[in-house]
């Protein structure tokens, strides 16, 4: 059989799959910032007619999942496959959410490069000929994160300048065999790495020689420069991860180009008080189905390098003092 693998980690897809369409529910605060015109949905407030945070996660999930669907005029029940992850234990919003679906479901856990890794796992069940359509999802909130990793949201505790926000947001693409769209044209698997880093309001620190790898690895399993890409965007490694990042791939060799960003810089605006910017798998996954796509299907980006980001730590092992492993995900999508 002819392998479909370039290089040591890169996938490229023969019959690369299509993104039919997306769809994304944000919080208010993410309704407030630069993007706020490419949300198809923005909640009222944190709670979105729901009696706790946890059961508003779900309903934003489940949201994105038919919309989605439903925006590509699919049939639910046609879809094979509904992948999806996000940051609580046992992803409960993602399990829930699969429930009232009905779909055959496959839960992932990629903190928050999850978006990425759906993304690609789609892709290669479609392209494997194993799917035809695929929902990829993933989402955040805010205060149930929060409550998870930190501290419990009546405390107020003082954040640290260099920590970040995390998104409330959930996002859905459905992915398909054939269609008219953006293409998934190859997927780069990361490794866990892990440099030390013990702060967890750092993440940006902790993911970014991860997310370096991921890049380094993928150009040069596809013998490509920076620049082939319109656009590289990281998932969620906000102002300080992103500077990092490109330190790393200087001193790496890389011919670094204008063509670098961060979904978690580009959410927020600098006077909503986010410090070093935005987290959380939603973070990508409603970038990625809002402002990216369209991007793309206006053609002012031809070719990206989607690229999640994520810190493999739970708040027991912080506790126990572990280091923060984290790990990076990469998608192509181009439009043909």
């Amino acid at each position: 059989m002819h392998s479909k693998r370039a290089g040591n980690q890169t996938v490229v897809f023969k019959q690369p799959p299509v993104i039919l369409a997306g769809y994304n529910v944000v919080g208010p605060k993410e309704g407030q910032g630069p993007l706020k015109d490419t949300f198809d949905m923005v909640l009222k407030d944190s709670y979105g007619q729901e009696k706790t945070w946890e059961k508003t996660e779900i309903k934003m999930l489940e949201t994105s999942m038919t919309r989605a669907a439903a925006k590509a005029n699919v049939p639910l029940d046609s879809v094979d496959y509904n992948l999806a992850g996000d940051l609580l234990n046992q992803i409960i919003s993602s399990n829930y959410a699969a429930r009232k679906i009905g779909l055959p479901f496959i839960g992932l856990y990629g903190a928050c490069s999850t978006m990425a890794l759906s993304t690609a796992l789609g892709a290669m069940l479609i392209d494997g000929g194993f799917a035809s359509k695929v929902l990829c999802s993933a989402s955040s909130h805010h205060e149930t994160a929060e409550r998870q990793y930190r501290f419990p949201n009546e405390q107020g505790n003082q954040r640290a300048m260099y920590a970040q926000w995390t998104v409330t947001g959930a996002g859905s693409i459905l992915l398909a065999a054939q269609g008219e769209g953006p293409k998934i044209t190859s997927a780069t698997i990361g490794r866990v790495l892990d440099y030390g880093e013990t702060d967890t309001n750092n993440m940006g620190a902790a993911m970014a020689p991860a997310v370096a790898d991921t890049i380094l690895n993928h150009l040069q399993d596809l013998s490509r420069q920076p620049d082939y890409y319109d656009l590289i965007i990281t998932g969620d490694l906000g102002t300080v991860g992103l500077q990092l990042l490109l330190e790393v791939l200087k001193r790496s060799g890389l011919q670094l180009s204008n063509n670098f960003s961060d979904c978690g810089v580009m959410i927020y605006s600098s006077e909503q008080d986010t410090h070093a910017g935005g987290s959380g798998c939603g973070c990508s996954a409603v970038v990625l189905t809002g402002h990216l796509l369209n991007k793309l299907k206006s053609r002012e980006l031809q070719k990206i390098l989607f690229v999640g980001s994520g810190s493999l730590h739970s708040s027991v092992s912080s506790q126990q003092g572990e280091s923060m492993p984290a790990i990076g995900h990469a998608v192509s999508i181009e439009m043909s």
